[in-house]
């Protein structure tokens, strides 16, 4: 008997979905990981200008202020208690460096695929909103833990500098709270950018300022009242005073309190980036 099939027969047909029915019905795991394991080669592929660089700067930091300022035994009082001033301006320079670069990260995906035309490439792929904006922000945040574990190495090669951790989950949490929050305000800035002065700008006259002026260097408790109430409304410092808590045991502030106002700048801000994808306001035309 023959194997071939008779030639009136019909072939089996798959049915296709209704016009309109999604066929990934749940969370595109494949094309979110594949998103995301391309944000992360991108800035692997020019580890020695995304990683390495910033790393060495954020350590030059740590040499001028050990050098100059704690090389005679200086200290700072921190909630009462007295702290070599390397070991108190290490844990901020480690996530100073986290928070700088996931902004960069994420500030940069959207905008070149605007300037170059090819944002396409992140509107046709089966993506949901969500899944496109997990993907850039854990691209971001992925670089920022990079980095600062690449600073934390080098400072704990170097002498009279202690970063051991007295609270790991603060530094995790901290860490990772911090470059989210900074990697959204990076995607905001991509999207809002027409081209790459504009995100130069926020870095410089935003997310900079902010930064070193967040209790970095110095105990705010030191500060006058009508600046300490300033620092107090920088987002910033609560990020860099619970990250500083995971290494030291002591903080500026309440932990709580800074972890609760980081989370929740963090679930507005990822609404707001979220509705604005959604809108697709300056990436549609």
């Amino acid at each position: 008997m023959s194997s071939q099939p008779q030639s009136g027969a019909e072939p089996r047909q798959h049915p296709l979905p209704e016009p309109g029915v999604p066929t990934i019905r749940n969370v595109n795991w494949a094309g979110l990981r594949t998103l995301y394991v391309k944000e992360v080669r991108r800035f692997f592929k020019v580890q020695l200008q995304t990683i390495w660089a910033p790393a060495v700067t954020t350590l030059l930091f740590l040499v001028i202020f050990t050098v100059a300022l704690g090389g005679n035994g200086r200290q700072v009082t921190l909630d009462g208690e007295p702290i070599a001033f390397g070991n108190f301006v290490a844990p901020g320079l480690i996530v100073m460096g986290m928070l700088q670069n996931a902004f960069a990260n994420a500030s940069f995906s959207l905008l070149v695929g605007k300037i170059q035309g090819t944002i396409v490439d992140y509107l046709m792929p089966p993506l949901s909103t969500g899944e496109l904006l997990a993907a850039l922000v854990g691209g971001a945040v992925t670089r920022a833990f990079c980095v600062g574990g690449a600073v934390w190495l080098a400072m704990a090669l170097w002498p009279g500098v202690n970063v051991t951790p007295s609270h790991f989950w603060a530094v995790l949490w901290f860490g990772l709270l911090g470059s989210g929050f900074l990697a959204l305000m990076g995607v905001l800035t991509s999207i809002w950018a027409e081209k790459f002065d504009h995100a130069a700008a926020v870095t410089n006259f935003v997310v900079a300022p902010l930064t070193l002026l967040s209790g970095t260097f110095y105990s705010v408790e030191r500060l006058a009242p009508t600046f300490q109430a300033v620092s107090h409304a920088n987002p910033f410092f609560y990020i860099i005073s619970g990250f500083r808590y995971g290494f030291l045991g002591v903080a500026d502030s309440p932990v709580l309190l800074g972890s609760a106002i980081t989370l929740a700048l963090d679930v507005a801000l990822g609404l707001f980036c979220y509705w604005l994808l959604k809108r697709g306001w300056k990436l549609k035309s």
